[in-house]
């Protein structure tokens, strides 16, 4: 059955807001808070892992800009935050166009709220699980010339497609769309991690708007297929190029971060 995008419904946890929750915003509510207070009991380090897939976008980023990208989609890119796309390409490349995609009309309406008056970026809506409606967004066909190398960004969002929506497609036909040069930004919870908070947090996401589909490290590989993964490949998050200045630390090792992340280049 086809879902449609979420109705705000502020008594129904929503996985924007739990994200937002867990990087320290103010946007949620004590449903959001509810949930998360049950997860933290059983995986204190979801918040840092959390933290830590939002370092792994940003080093990502910066490595994609650095390599000559100046367009990125982030599609399920959740409410804004600090150190957003755009702003972290245009530290090195000023004139980056970044289109966020997500599918939640609350995030759309921060998102173009934090856009307002600036150039080269805009906001869409859109469902990753209809990867042609994205591509063929007037807006994104617009600001996106995928005759040229782009960026796009499926950080922390796969593990909500479940399988019988066919998640190997959905990214080949973003991939197919996508021209040589250009790059796979994906990171992913794993079923890989610790069993017992696995378990908990997949049990308390089946009461949000968008239950969790946990792979293993194996199977989340396989979505980066006709992609090349550049150094060092599918690791957990902090092992990903680790930046001392921008890495979170496990002290129970890099795998407590529960999620793998890669980048992938399209030869």
């Amino acid at each position: 059955m086809e879902r449609e995008s979420p109705a705000f419904d502020p008594h129904t946890p929503n996985v924007a807001r739990l994200y937002d929750y867990f990087l320290g915003g103010k946007d949620h509510f004590p449903a959001d808070r509810a949930a998360a207070a049950k997860i933290l009991q059983v995986a204190p380090e979801l918040r840092a892992a959390v933290r830590a897939n939002r370092a792994f976008m940003r080093r990502a980023v910066r490595f994609l800009a650095g390599s000559g990208v100046t367009q990125f989609l982030d599609i399920g890119t959740g409410l804004p935050g600090q150190d957003n796309v755009h702003e972290v390409a245009r530290e090195i490349t000023p004139e980056a166009r970044v289109v966020y995609v997500d599918r939640d009309p609350v995030v759309l309406v921060h998102a173009r709220a934090l856009l307002a008056g600036q150039g080269g970026t805009t906001a869409v809506g859109g469902d990753l699980r209809k990867p042609d409606e994205i591509l063929k967004h007037p807006d994104v066909m617009e600001a996106i010339d995928f005759s040229r190398p782009v960026g796009v960004l499926l950080t922390a969002i796969m593990h909500y497609i479940s399988d019988s929506d066919r998640p190997h497609e959905l990214v080949a036909s973003l991939r197919d769309a996508m021209a040589p040069g250009s790059y796979l930004v994906m990171s992913h919870g794993t079923s890989d991690a610790r069993t017992a908070a696995v378990d908990t947090i997949t049990e308390v996401y089946e009461s949000t708007d968008a239950p969790l589909t946990l792979r293993s490290r194996e199977r989340i590989a396989a979505l980066f297929e006709g992609f090349e993964l550049v150094d060092p490949g599918l690791v957990w998050l902090p092992e990903w190029r680790p930046d001392q200045a921008d890495t979170i630390d496990f002290a129970d090792g890099p795998e407590s971060s529960l999620i793998f992340g890669g980048v992938g280049r399209r030869g």
